[in-house]
C-alpha cells in the first residue's frame, strides 16, 4: 500500500473513531493546520532565544520579537490558508499574500528603511547638526539603518543645553513629525532677552544702555550672517530686512518691557545671555535713576 493509501486509511479510521462527525479530508486538514502552527510557534520560540542572546536592550529585543511575532502571525495565516482555500494554491497568488502580509507585519521597519534612504537623499540633515523632530531636540550623532541619535537638549535643561540623554528616533519619523534644522541654510538664529524696567526709571537712558550693550555683545555676527543669508537665498527662499541688533519697547502691568533682539548660533544661546546680562546689571547698577521691575502691589489711601 502506498504512503497517502496508508494516510488515507489512518484519517478514516480517525474519522470513525471520532462518529463521523468530521469527515477524513477535513481531518487531514485539521490535523495539517495544527502541525504547521505547532512547528512555527518553535521556529519563533527558537529565533526569540537566538535574538535574546545577541540582543541585551530590553526595548530593542521587544520591538525585535514583537516583529517576529507579526512575521509568523502571517506566515501561519498564508500557510493555513493554503490548506483550506483552493484558489490559494496558485503560486502567484501565494507570493502576492505572502508579500502583502510581509509589508504589513514589517511596516515600521520598511519605513524606517525609506525614512535612511530620504535622509541620505534629501540631507535634510547630517552628523553633528542640531535639530528637532516633534517634540524633541538635540545634536545628531549618528544616523543607521532604522533610526538616528541626537544627544538631547533642552528638556528640563535651559537654555536648549544638553541634559545627557542619547534619544533613539525612528527614521520613519521624517515623514510623520515637523523637523527644524538649527543649522542648514541659515546658521543663525533669532535670540530675545526680555527686560523689565519700572514706570519711574528713565526707559529712554535704559533702551540706549541696552542697545549699546546689544551692538557691543552681537554686532560681530551680523556680518557673517548676512553672508550665510546670501549663500542660503540660492536655495531657500530667506530674507531678512535687518540683521543688525535691536531693542522693542512695550508696556505690561508691571513697568516697560524692554526686548532685546540679535542673531546668534544655537549652541552659544546661554554663554551669550550670560555675557549680555553681566553688562546690563554693571551697566544698570551705575545709574540710580533705572531700576528692574517685578510684581508689586500699591495701596493708595484717599486723604
Amino acid at each position: 500500500m502506498s504512503r497517502d493509501g496508508q494516510t488515507t486509511g489512518i484519517l478514516d479510521a480517525l474519522s470513525r473513531m471520532l462518529g463521523g462527525y468530521i469527515s477524513a479530508p477535513i481531518l487531514g486538514k485539521l490535523l495539517l493546520s495544527v502541525a504547521i502552527f505547532v512547528v512555527l510557534y518553535l521556529l519563533h520560540k527558537i529565533v526569540c532565544w537566538i535574538i535574546r542572546r545577541r540582543i541585551h536592550n530590553l526595548k530593542r529585543y521587544h520591538a525585535w520579537r514583537k516583529t517576529t511575532i507579526h512575521v509568523y502571525a502571517v506566515l501561519a495565516l498564508v500557510l493555513i490558508g493554503r490548506i483550506w482555500i483552493p484558489g490559494i494554491d496558485s503560486i502567484a497568488t501565494f507570493l502576492g499574500l505572502m508579500s502583502a502580509g510581509l509589508a504589513i507585519a514589517l511596516h515600521d521597519t520598511i519605513a524606517n528603511i525609506a525614512g535612511w534612504l530620504f535622509i541620505l537623499w534629501r540631507k535634510p540633515f547630517k552628523t553633528g547638526d542640531r535639530v528637532q523632530i516633534g517634540e524633541v531636540k538635540g545634536d545628531v550623532i549618528d544616523i543607521r539603518l532604522f533610526e538616528f541619535s541626537l544627544n538631547e537638549i533642552g528638556n528640563w535643561i535651559d537654555a536648549e543645553q544638553s541634559t545627557g540623554r542619547i534619544v533613539h528616533v525612528p527614521n520613519s519619523k521624517v515623514f510623520q513629525e515637523p523637523l527644524a534644522n538649527y543649522e542648514t541654510g541659515f546658521e543663525y538664529i533669532w535670540h530675545e532677552i526680555p527686560i523689565m524696567i519700572t514706570f519711574e526709571t528713565d526707559w529712554k537712558k535704559a533702551k540706549n544702555i541696552l542697545f549699546s550693550i546689544a551692538k557691543d555683545k552681537t554686532e560681530k555676527l551680523s556680518d557673517g550672517a548676512e553672508a550665510q543669508i546670501k549663500s542660503a537665498a540660492m536655495k531657500y527662499l530667506i530674507f531678512f530686512g535687518k540683521l543688525t541688533p535691536t531693542v522693542y519697547t512695550s508696556v505690561r502691568e508691571s513697568g516697560v518691557l524692554l526686548t532685546m533682539r540679535y542673531i546668534i548660533k544655537p549652541r552659544e544661546r546661554r554663554t551669550s545671555e550670560q555675557a549680555v546680562w553681566e553688562a546690563i546689571l554693571e551697566e544698570f547698577g551705575k545709574h540710580d535713576d533705572i531700576a528692574l521691575a517685578y510684581p508689586t502691589m500699591r495701596y493708595y489711601q484717599k486723604g
